[in-house]
């Protein structure tokens, strides 16, 4: 019998260290290879390591939580043999030299980092490769999907030196190295090359961007954010909104449906105050506003804007559609003026075409509330016992749980949902 003390692996990327996150076996535990062992977590990822060999655990080095640099031991075990007792200085083990002989049943003195790193890079000698015709499955441990799937490689891609193609953690290795036949050897038939890309772009977070980021931390951390979200079947909105385009007098806008959401909301914050208002955390005031300045989330090429519609209540669908457009544009063009920008006591964020089922956004601080719109299309949906066609339009909405209970900001959405619903009564 002898000793075969396996080193904390090179699991890539410049990680010169890990975290133990968990032990898997125990002093006496017989494990075969490829059976996990240790749970490590780097500051890239966490990465669980297989068993290098069959064997008895006889030590363990570190509990979880210690952090055990790459080379040192970390376990040792019995195995029938000699072992590798000469390896079990806590030192970094060079890279093996190449094997003549298919590294699928390796002998006790190969070096064990080489099997269980992920992102290994030590070559391997020819192997008789075994191609697959394309559709079939590769076959592999367990352990060597994982590693697989940890490098993000298609095993399907890799050929493998074992019978009946079997891939090992040597062919693994090869494959992710380069390997010593190219890609024609990690390539099964019928399969078409590709090309790793391992470049980065690094770009500074600076101007715009980051008083963007630096006021999304602020609101997020600060404001204890509640979502709602609800449908609206606005299928009677789309009938009056084609109507009103197709009549609108010459000069007006084409209305989209920013504009009726907008009348809407005059009527609903009209009906719940408490949800029109700005908070001051210093003072730990709430004032709520009888003007409805509507801010516009708008998306431009230099970042995320808030134009402002100011005065809602006092305009008309046409008035309303018409100054959100002047904003928008003179936002978009960087023409907006700093009082176009400032002011808003709600905002409105749409995801446009993207649509989506749902969001959670991002309150525009100090306001206490922000409305988000997915985009509208027909759905099936049961009325009166029956599957229709409807064109339906689901809302998002957050709030702030500090000074707006859950009841106020699901009232206010259910009144919007009304007066869409039924769009006559917005103008009632």
């Amino acid at each position: 019998m002898g000793t075969f003390a396996f080193k904390m692996p090179d699991i890539g990327e410049g990680v010169v260290e890990g975290e133990v996150v968990e032990w898997m076996v125990a002093v006496g535990d017989v494990v075969k290879e490829d059976d996990p062992i240790l749970s490590v977590m780097t500051d890239k990822a966490t990465v669980e390591i297989p068993s290098p060999v069959d064997g008895k655990v006889i030590s363990v080095i570190g509990e979880a939580g210690d952090t055990l640099p790459v080379g040192v031991v970390c376990i040792e075990f019995e195995v029938d043999g000699d072992g590798n007792a000469a390896s079990s200085v806590d030192v970094p083990t060079p890279a093996p030299e190449p094997k003549a002989e298919p590294a699928s049943t390796p002998e006790p003195e190969a070096a064990p980092e080489v099997k269980t790193s992920p992102v290994a890079a030590a070559p391997v000698a020819a192997a008789p490769a075994v191609q697959r015709a394309a559709g079939t499955k590769a076959l592999s441990s367990p352990a060597v999907r994982q590693r697989a799937r940890q490098a993000n490689i298609d095993l399907n891609m890799v050929a493998g030196s074992g019978p009946a193609g079997r891939i090992s953690h040597a062919d693994l290795d090869a494959h992710i190295a380069g390997g010593v036949s190219g890609a024609s050897r990690a390539r099964p038939m019928g399969a078409s090359a590709r090309t790793e890309r391992n470049g980065t772009e690094e770009i500074k977070v600076i101007g715009l961007r980051r008083k963007i980021a630096e006021g999304m931390v602020s609101s997020y951390t600060t404001i204890p954010h509640f979502s709602y979200f609800e449908e609206v079947d606005v299928t009677a909105l789309e009938e009056l909104r084609q109507h009103l385009n197709a009549t609108r007098p010459e000069g007006a806008p084409k209305l989209t449906y920013l504009p009726f959401i907008m009348q809407a909301l005059v009527k609903a914050l009209g009906e719940r105050p408490e949800c029109n208002a700005v908070y001051d955390d210093d003072s730990n005031i709430v004032t709520r506003h009888e003007a409805i300045n509507l801010g516009i989330a708008t998306q431009t090429d230099r970042g995320l804007f808030v134009p402002v519609v100011q005065h809602v209540e006092a305009m008309d669908i046409w008035q309303s559609a018409e100054e959100m457009v002047r904003v928008t544009s003179a936002t978009r063009d960087g023409k907006a003026t700093a009082d176009d920008l400032s002011g808003s006591t709600f905002t409105i964020t749409s995801l446009g075409r993207l649509g989506g089922l749902g969001a959670t956004p991002i309150i525009n601080k100090p306001e206490v509330g922000i409305l988000g719109i997915h985009n509208a299309k027909e759905r099936a949906v049961v009325r009166d016992g029956n599957i229709v066609i409807r064109r339906m339009m689901n809302l998002s909405s957050s709030w702030d749980h500090r000074v707006v209970d859950g009841h106020d900001g699901a009232s206010l959405v259910q009144l919007v949902k009304s007066y869409l619903e039924h769009p006559a009564t917005i103008f009632m």
